[in-house]
């Protein structure tokens, strides 16, 4: 049993070791290849102005951005994931019984709550 243990261990080491050495690899071909020629290096004040979907920039780089955008992204995210977590407990309801519904009715009462508060701080509301 100890064995398996450390083999699953293994594994993760090995899948953390891939998720770093492939993208470093990928970064050191790209830069082999500029220095072999292949890859163009041609930089240019063009390329580095900011982008704006096609429209002329306005104002300079550091433009203060309306932190309300972030708060609605994660809001959505946070039910979005419920949403996720909800659904595949729905189907296996029958099969959980009571020890499945108690749980998830006490993340359900937590995420109500998170909503009230967001709620009550006015963080739903756009002025």
């Amino acid at each position: 049993m100890l064995d398996d243990y450390y083999r699953q261990y293994g594994l993760v080491l090995i899948l953390a070791l891939a998720a770093v050495i492939v993208p470093l690899s990928m970064l050191a071909i790209s830069k082999c290849s500029q220095l072999v020629r292949i890859r163009p290096y041609k930089p240019n004040p063009v390329k580095a102005e900011i982008f704006e979907c096609g429209m002329e920039p306005i104002g300079g780089r550091w433009v203060q951005f309306n932190f309300r955008y972030y708060l609605y992204a994660l809001l959505f995210l946070i039910f979005d994931v419920t949403a996720i977590f909800i659904y595949p407990w729905a189907i296996n309801l029958k099969n959980l019984g009571l020890a499945g519904l108690v749980p998830m009715f006490v993340f359900v009462c937590l995420l109500v709550l998170a909503w009230l508060y967001a709620w009550r701080r006015g963080a739903l509301e756009w002025r």
